[in-house]
C-alpha cells in the first residue's frame, strides 16, 4: 500500500476521536515531515513510499534528519504520532510489525516554562513595534501589534490566534471577552479583554478597514496579511521572528520557542502577580492541574480580575498614553509578511 494512502485510513480511522482541526493538521505535519526524509533515505519521492519501505533502518535515518532542527517536545509528538500509525498498520494488516520500538526518542523530561528572558523584553518588545520599528514593504504596525498584545495579554497558542474571528471578540465596552474556539481536547474558553487590549483591537481592524476596504464582517478571519488573506502559520512565525529582531531582544527567546515564548510569559506574569494555579489554568486552557490542587472552576469574576492583574497591562497603558501611539507608516523597502 502507498503511504499517502495509508495516511488517508489513518486519520478515518481516528474520525470517530473527534480530534481537533489543530490536531488533525499537527499529526499531518509530523507524519509527513519524517516521511519526507524517510523517503529520501529509501531513493524515491513521497508521492512513490511504500509502507514496506517503512522498516527500521529506514526510520531510523528518517528521525535522525528530521530532529535536527526541532526541540526535544516536537520530536517526542512526532514519535508518538508515528507510534499510533504503525498501530494502525499493524491492526489492518498492512505490515507485520511496528519498528517504533527500535527508533530512538528523546527521554521525557519536566516541562518547564520559557517566557522571554529579562524583565522588561516584553515592553521593549511591544514599544518597538509600536514605534514601527518592523517596517517592511507593507508595514502594518497596528495590526503586527494587535498580534502581539493579544499573544501576551490572552495566553492564547499559535492556532488558536490564526482560528480567531472578528466576532469572537464579544461583549458590552469595558468588559470584552475572547472566545477561544478549539484549544486542546476540541474545548472552547473565554478569556477577560480589559480597555487597553479591546482599543488595541479597535485601532487594528479601523486601519484594516482602511486598507482594505473592509473591517470584515462577524464570521471573518481576525488577523488577515496585507492582501487581506488569512494569516497564515509560517507568516506568524515570521512577523513574531522579525519584531523580536526589531526590538533587540532575539537572544532573550530560547530554543524553540517563538511565538509560545509570548504564551509562557502571559503565565508567568499571571503568577507573579498573584494568580491562583486554577486561574492559570482557566486561562491557558489547560485540561487539568495536578491531582493535588484538585478541580476547582474559577468564576468569570475570578477570571477577570485575575487578567487584570497582568503587569503588561500597565506597560500597555503607558504605550498608548505616551509617544509610542501607533502611527500608520508610509510603505517602505524591506521583506514583505510570507518572508
Amino acid at each position: 500500500m502507498e503511504f499517502t494512502d495509508a495516511v488517508a485510513g489513518f486519520f478515518v480511522s481516528r474520525a470517530p476521536r473527534k480530534d481537533s482541526p489543530h490536531t488533525v493538521a499537527a499529526y499531518r505535519r509530523d507524519l509527513e515531515g519524517v516521511a519526507r526524509e524517510v523517503a529520501e533515505a529509501v531513493g524515491v519521492e513521497v508521492s512513490g513510499l511504500r509502507c514496506a519501505d517503512l522498516t527500521v533502518g529506514p526510520m531510523r535515518i528518517g528521525f535522525a534528519a528530521f530532529s535536527q532542527s526541532r526541540a526535544k517536545s516536537s520530536i517526542a509528538r512526532a514519535w508518538s504520532v508515528w507510534n499510533a500509525f504503525f498501530g494502525y498498520l499493524v491492526g489492518e494488516q498492512i505490515v507485520a510489525g511496528n519498528p517504533m520500538s527500535a527508533v530512538a526518542k528523546p527521554r521525557p523530561g519536566r516541562a518547564t516554562p520559557k517566557p522571554l528572558k529579562g524583565e522588561d523584553a516584553a515592553e521593549r518588545l511591544l514599544s518597538a513595534v509600536a514605534a514601527g520599528a518592523r517596517g517592511g514593504r507593507h508595514p502594518w504596525p497596528q495590526r503586527d501589534l494587535a498580534v502581539l498584545a493579544v499573544l501576551l495579554l490572552t495566553g492564547v497558542r499559535s492556532s488558536e490566534l490564526l482560528g480567531l474571528r472578528v466576532g469572537d471578540v464579544a461583549g458590552p465596552v469595558g468588559e470584552r471577552r475572547l472566545l477561544v474556539r478549539g484549544g486542546k481536547g476540541d474545548a472552547d474558553r473565554v478569556v477577560p479583554v480589559e480597555p487597553p487590549l479591546e482599543a488595541l483591537l479597535v485601532e487594528y481592524l479601523e486601519s484594516r478597514r482602511i486598507r482594505l476596504g473592509s473591517a470584515g464582517g462577524v464570521d471573518a478571519v481576525l488577523f488577515v496579511d496585507h492582501r487581506g488573506r488569512p494569516l497564515s502559520r509560517n507568516q506568524l512565525q515570521y512577523l513574531v521572528r522579525q519584531c523580536y529582531r526589531v526590538a533587540g531582544v532575539s537572544d532573550q527567546v530560547e530554543r524553540g520557542a517563538l511565538v509560545h515564548a509570548l504564551r509562557h510569559t502571559f503565565a508567568t506574569r499571571l503568577g507573579q502577580s498573584g494568580a491562583s494555579a486554577v486561574e492559570v489554568m482557566e486561562l491557558l486552557g489547560h485540561r487539568s492541574l495536578q491531582a493535588s490542587q484538585g478541580y476547582i472552576k474559577a468564576t468569570a469574576r475570578e477570571l477577570r480580575d485575575a487578567a487584570r492583574s497582568n503587569s503588561m497591562y500597565g506597560s500597555l497603558r503607558r504605550l498608548r498614553s505616551g509617544q509610542d501611539r501607533v502611527e500608520p507608516l508610509d510603505d517602505g523597502a524591506g521583506r514583505d509578511d510570507e518572508g
